[in-house]
């Protein structure tokens, strides 16, 4: 009796084996949950896989991606967190912070890997950022906020009020603002805070900073970045420089920013990722890691606009 259990075990083990290979024809797959569209999530989800397939995870080949947009709705991504864990994915690659947080709040045991996360620490995705301790780990977005007020400061001399542009329920923002606003004390301006909730109210909010800031400053922050170009029309209209936090806010009308390469980070994400599944490293004892290198970029556009003159030195 005792050898027919055995045998009826490794059976039914053996089954479920072969079923869950069958599902995906044997691939490893691979689950994508990004908070929202805009130029510096969407940058990091193609660094991501086009890094994995430098590593040897080529989608539709040896791995399926399961990509997955929440449109910037938190209820979309625990729904879509969800789906992931019930269909027993291999590994999730959450970008931004809500996100990520969804899915961690989801499963203690599938591997997470995280991306434009300011501070995992901070998110409650890590123990600490040196040494996760969780299921949890990933590249951080932490761009250089007192470098971005300083270039503030050295475009815009006269500048002596600062609005500070973010979304008040993004953990990141407030992280990255604290930052910047220690620099403006140091350098001798003063700030005002200008938040938004949805981004049904970043119009509003940027039109009522008209004549109370010389100049805009917004960090990497999700709901603005996908509402840069409503920014930037009132702003522009008005006369007023943004500097922000990334790359593609640039390009959607902001002057100016001295930020990451999101690209980069999803590549440098797709090695740890591929370390998890390659070589069986548990993401427990994977610090967080970040990039070493920012860029200045600027939108000849928007400096015309506003009449001001990009120094040699910085182009």
């Amino acid at each position: 009796m005792k050898k027919l259990l055995s045998v009826l075990a490794t059976a039914l083990v053996a089954l479920a084996v072969l079923s869950g290979c069958s599902k995906n024809n044997g691939k490893v797959k691979i689950g994508v949950l990004q908070l929202v569209q805009h130029d510096a999530l969407d940058a990091n989800y193609q660094g991501f896989v086009d890094g994995l397939a430098k590593e040897g995870f080529v989608d539709g080949d040896n791995i399926v991606i399961d990509y997955q947009n929440a449109s910037g709705d938190q209820s979309n991504c625990v729904t879509i967190a969800q789906k992931f864990v019930s269909d027993g994915v291999d590994l999730i690659f959450a970008i931004a912070t809500p996100a990520a947080q969804a899915v961690a709040n989801l499963t203690t045991t599938i591997p997470v890997v995280v991306s434009s996360v300011t501070d995992p620490e901070s998110a409650n995705l890590v123990k600490s950022n040196a040494m996760p301790g969780t299921n949890v780990t990933g590249t951080s977005d932490l761009t250089p906020c007192a470098a971005q007020i300083s270039l503030l400061k050295q475009l815009l001399p006269e500048a002596k009020t600062v609005g500070m542009l973010f979304c008040s329920s993004e953990e990141n923002s407030r992280f990255q603002i604290n930052l910047a606003e220690a620099e403006c004390k140091r350098l001798g301006l003063s700030y005002v805070e200008a938040t938004v909730s949805n981004t049904n109210e970043v119009q509003q909010v940027v039109q009522s900073l008209v004549g109370k800031v010389d100049a805009i400053y917004s960090p990497t922050d999700n709901m603005i970045a996908s509402s840069m170009a409503t920014v930037a029309m009132v702003a522009n209209e008005n006369r007023i420089p943004v500097i922000v936090g990334e790359e593609g806010m640039v390009k959607n009308g902001g002057l100016a920013t001295y930020g990451l390469n999101y690209y980069e980070l999803g590549k440098q994400t797709a090695v740890m990722a591929a370390q998890i599944l390659r070589d069986k490293t548990d993401p427990a004892e994977m610090p967080i890691q970040y990039l070493t290198s920012c860029d200045f970029s600027y939108n000849p556009d928007t400096a015309a606009i506003l009449g001001i003159e990009i120094p040699l030195e910085l182009r």
